[in-house]
């Protein structure tokens, strides 16, 4: 029977998913960011190589950094036995094991679990629910509503992009009675080259910007600052710390809260942490307050 659930139950009963996992542990999200507490639930599950771990995220092509962080990367490929996939067309949250499964709003992110307001439905399958969903279908010649969902979810998975993969090897003993693990192998890691690629570009983009900040220091009248969102040298203005190209992207949502790329004081990478309601960074903003009179 399906529970609904919202809050802290919520929280609750997707930790439990994970926590009673024997063989198999599904997280389809298009965001991720694992709280502490789901990550130290997993980590229990580090020791099981016949536990599958198969991971969804979604969103953001052009930068899936923004939906998968590397930390979180580093944290599922030492698992012995994982996929982690990609759909851009993500929406859907769902979460399962071999036993129980979680539709809800509610993305894997640490935001979300302590602020969002969330709902989902929780279904769980036994030996007794299969046989009652089974006399159900024949009566009703439909499938149940975990069969629909799984069956769904498993298209989804089947139809994603398989970015890094690792599976185990094991032996057989005794006759063939019993499997020992061997080692795991990774078959598949376009994910390492994504965060790869992306830490060497801003490396050199941070050695390219401070040579053009310090010539617009000493070559120019005016007071000189960086678009928050291209690191183009503009004029120093907190209240409009967009050059014209980016503006004209911006204007068409507004949203002065929506995270920036660079300082508009110091022109390096912000990490996410500038916006045009923001523009420069908390470090920087007590020496562009004494340079430029603030």
């Amino acid at each position: 029977m399906a529970q609904f659930l919202t809050g802290n139950e919520l929280n609750t009963e997707i930790e439990r998913i994970f926590e009673s996992a024997k063989e198999q542990i599904i997280l389809i999200s298009p965001y991720i960011k694992l709280h502490n507490r789901y990550s130290s639930t997993l980590k229990a599950k580090f020791e099981n190589p016949k536990l599958k771990i198969i991971v969804v995220f979604g969103k953001n092509e052009l930068d899936m950094s923004k939906s998968m962080k590397k930390e979180d990367f580093d944290f599922f490929k030492e698992f012995p036995n994982i996929e982690i996939r990609y759909e851009k067309r993500l929406h859907a949250k769902y979460y399962a094991n071999e036993t129980s499964a979680i539709l809800t709003s509610m993305n894997l992110y640490e935001f979300s679990q302590d602020n969002n307001i969330e709902a989902g439905v929780l279904s769980k399958t036994t030996l007794l629910g299969e046989i009652a969903q089974d006399l159900v279908t024949n009566v009703t010649g439909g499938d149940s509503y975990d069969k629909k969902a799984s069956n769904y979810f498993l298209r989804v998975i089947e139809q994603s992009e398989i970015l890094f993969q690792r599976t185990p090897k094991f032996e057989k003993t005794l006759l063939g009675l019993k499997q020992n693990y061997v080692k795991s192998k990774t078959k598949e890691d376009k994910l390492s080259e994504f965060f790869e690629s992306k830490r060497i570009k801003a490396r050199v983009a941070k050695k390219v910007l401070k040579p053009l900040k310090e010539k617009s220091d000493t070559n120019s009248s005016v007071s000189m600052g960086f678009c928050i969102r291209t690191g183009k040298p503009i004029p120093f203005n907190p209240k409009k710390p967009l050059c014209p190209e980016a503006y004209k992207l911006w204007i068409k949502f507004g949203d002065k809260t929506y995270s920036e790329k660079f300082c508009h004081f110091s022109g390096e990478l912000s990490n996410k942490q500038t916006s045009v309601d923001k523009p420069i960074l908390r470090k920087n903003w007590n020496s562009a307050k004494e340079k430029y009179n603030l």
